[in-house]
């Protein structure tokens, strides 16, 4: 088992060592192309029984305004149902998003519901952060849970108050997105200066030569592109070329640790200075037994309980690695492996070498 999780341990930091260029798609998102969130307030009909009970207000008063509007006048306390549920209804607008396309949507109780199975969602308008309706949603509701059982024996599976609405809103205006004009702003998803000097030099390299320099750096995290006149008229098709670009990224070394799952991710660029590791088990075990004592027979003394108590101190001989000058990711987990250390060890020890500041890359734990 301890083989296999070092087995493991070895092919994710060789994988994170592996480097090849990204498209520029994957590293850059373009200003004013972005997604949209929506939210609306809607009730759930349907529910058998397992709706909003009495005590939940607001969930008689929406469906009173629901019938009102369909001319039927009714008190919210005059209602005694338990097949609606009141929900709150999240969607994402897509960047330019035409009306009549189709957008999904994620529905959740916000009352004492216990399960919106098989419930359907009542026409409900969703709006943007302007206020304005951007999209309706109606239709059945997908939980992928349910709730089986009555009384003090039930069995919960997945997250019942909770569904989605596959295709379930419609949009209906348009997405506020910025096209891309004369000049067109990428944003790096990670700012860093290499980076943004690689992308400049693949896009001039491109569209540009050395004449007509169409891209610079704003700074780590902005690069500004000027549309070659070639493509004037013809702006979609540029930014098709220009994601398709290939840009090898660049960023700081830096190891990931997760104490919680044990889980290590070094990239590609660690490196352990020169250092000799020592490292070894110490174990201290108690133990604990009672003995019952007894008088001798006819004696005048009682029985007993006696504890007995019993230290053991066992400790591993060291275990010892040494690294050259310009140590690699690799060296580091085959030495590791070899003198049999588990990814709890390996952590403890990445620690203690940043300590000693022969770790040469940024030690993050999560």
């Amino acid at each position: 088992m301890m083989t296999a999780r070092i087995l493991t341990l070895s092919l994710a930091c060789l994988l994170a060592g592996q480097a090849s260029a990204a498209r520029l798609k994957e590293l850059v998102s373009i200003e004013g192309v972005r997604e949209n969130q929506l939210i609306g307030y809607g009730i759930v009909v349907g529910l058998a029984g397992t709706g909003d009970s009495q005590q939940t207000v607001f969930s008689n008063q929406s469906l009173a305004n629901v019938l009102e509007r369909m001319g039927i006048a009714v008190s919210p306390t005059a209602i005694r149902v338990k097949n609606t549920a009141a929900v709150m209804v999240t969607a994402t607008l897509p960047a330019f998003a035409q009306p009549g396309m189709h957008i999904d949507t994620t529905v959740a109780a916000v009352a004492d519901a216990a399960n919106l199975r098989g419930g359907i969602l009542v026409l409900t308008s969703l709006r943007g952060a302007d206020g304005q309706v951007y999209a309706v949603a109606q239709g059945p509701i997908v939980t992928g849970g349910f709730v089986a059982g009555r009384g003090g024996t039930t069995q919960t599976i997945n997250h019942p108050t909770v569904g989605r609405g596959p295709n379930g809103a419609t949009v209906e205006r348009p997405a506020p997105s910025v096209e891309p004009t004369s000049v067109v702003h990428l944003q790096l998803r990670q700012s860093d200066f290499t980076t943004s000097a690689r992308i400049v030099e693949a896009i001039n390299k491109k569209f540009g030569g050395e004449k007509a320099l169409l891209a610079h750096a704003e700074n780590p995290g902005l690069v500004s592109v000027t549309i070659p006149a070639a493509y004037a008229a013809r702006t979609t098709e540029f930014m098709a070329e220009l994601e398709s670009l290939p840009v090898e990224a660049d960023g700081p070394a830096r190891v990931i640790v997760n104490e919680r799952t044990g889980t290590i991710v070094l990239g590609k660029d660690v490196r352990i200075a020169p250092v000799a590791i020592m490292h070894g088990n110490l174990n201290v075990e108690i133990q604990t037994t009672f003995a019952v004592s007894q008088p001798a027979p006819l004696g005048q003394g009682t029985t007993e309980v006696v504890p007995q108590t019993t230290t053991t101190v066992k400790e591993e001989k060291a275990r010892n690695v040494v690294l050259k000058q310009g140590a690699t990711v690799e060296e580091l987990v085959r030495a590791l492996a070899a003198i049999g250390s588990t990814p709890r060890d390996v952590i403890a020890i990445l620690q203690s070498l940043r300590s000693a500041g022969a770790l040469e890359a940024e030690l993050e734990v999560i």
